[in-house]
């Protein structure tokens, strides 16, 4: 039995993370501030189900309180950590940026500095596909220089990025940054598109679609990034590059790795499938494109592939009618 400590164990990902782990047998440590940026009470329920497991520990905790932080990790000592809390949310960075400097930086600070003297072995950190730009080609690659962030969003999770490489250096930290990209399924984030969408859809309330609808993006299905999560968990980053697409640095045991679906769907065919699925047209408002969003967001998973041998493959054909029927259960207190 491993021992996973898993910070933001109460979101999207972290949940279904936690699930799968505790499921195959492992102690999970989770770690959640239960803040109120959407529905607490999505957290609580998907906190409900973890609590399951006897092997499930969990502490309500803002990882920018060092000390309690700190104390959890010497107390458990964890093999594995996912470092998956975050304040996520392109346009809800321009209304309250001091949020992401607090959560994405200074937490992940916090959490680098509770574990350099640790010796675990492997540090997982989420970042995210925003971290590319307009100046990067598509599909995007782990190797394309992507210095010049268009969110402040962006900027935090490639700022993660950038000190997780520095504590890796110094303190030989084995780990692995993960660049998602547009992850949806049940028990998904309601500030997210295909959520906010469904509900709007559903209520006949009109949604707004930006740049007239020329959008697109590469939709992952959530049980494909768990598979991946689990098995990079046992890729541990050395300081020797093994292939010609390795992002993996050349003085620490650090990479960075894409994890997508390669295939980037129209916005316009995203919402007529969102129609079919939910029954109801959609009320749509056509508006200019919202300054920090990339127009597309397209991965190369090469990288993902040559070292697990996996890469997901659920299409937004088979992935999305699952969300939309867990949403109806959802919507009706079913679930």
């Amino acid at each position: 039995m491993k021992t996973y400590l898993v910070t933001g164990s109460s979101g999207f990902i972290g949940f279904h993370l936690c699930k799968s782990l505790l499921a195959s047998g492992n102690k999970v440590v989770g770690l959640d501030s239960f803040n109120n940026y959407y529905d607490i009470n999505l957290k609580k329920s998907r906190e409900k189900i973890l609590k399951e497991f006897s092997t499930y520990f969990s502490f309500k905790i803002d990882i920018k309180n060092f000390k309690s932080l700190d104390k959890i990790i010497k107390n458990f000592n964890p093999d594995i950590v996912c470092h998956l809390a975050a304040q996520a949310g392109v346009r809800y960075s321009k209304k309250n940026p001091v949020s992401y400097l607090n959560s994405n930086i200074i937490g992940t600070f916090n959490l680098l500095e509770a574990l350099k003297d640790k010796k675990i072995k492997h540090l997982i950190i989420a970042s995210t596909s925003s971290v590319y730009s307009s100046e990067n080609t598509v599909p995007y690659s782990e190797l394309q220089k992507n210095d010049r962030q268009v969110s402040l969003y962006a900027s935090t999770k490639k700022t993660c990025e950038t000190l997780s490489h520095s504590y890796s250096h110094l303190y030989n930290i084995p780990t692995t940054c993960l660049r998602f990209f547009t992850v949806y399924g049940p028990w998904g984030r309601p500030d997210m598109a295909y959520f906010k969408f469904s509900e709007a859809i559903s209520k006949g309330v009109e949604i707004n679609i930006h740049n007239n609808g020329n959008m697109a993006r590469d939709f992952t299905f959530v049980s494909d990034v768990i598979t991946s999560i689990e098995k990079l968990v046992t890729v541990i980053p050395a300081k020797t590059k093994l292939l010609k697409v390795d992002s993996l640095s050349s003085i620490a045991p650090w990479r960075v790795v894409n994890i997508g679906n390669e295939n980037s769907v129209n916005l316009m065919e995203f919402i007529e499938l969102l129609e079919n699925l939910l029954g109801k047209k959609a009320k749509k408002r056509f508006v200019d494109m919202e300054s920090g969003e990339l127009e597309k967001t397209f991965a190369d998973c090469e990288l993902l592939y040559n070292l697990i041998g996996f890469k997901p493959s659920i299409s937004i054909n088979e992935g999305l009618p699952k969300f939309v029927n867990w949403y109806k259960l959802f919507k009706d207190k079913k679930c």
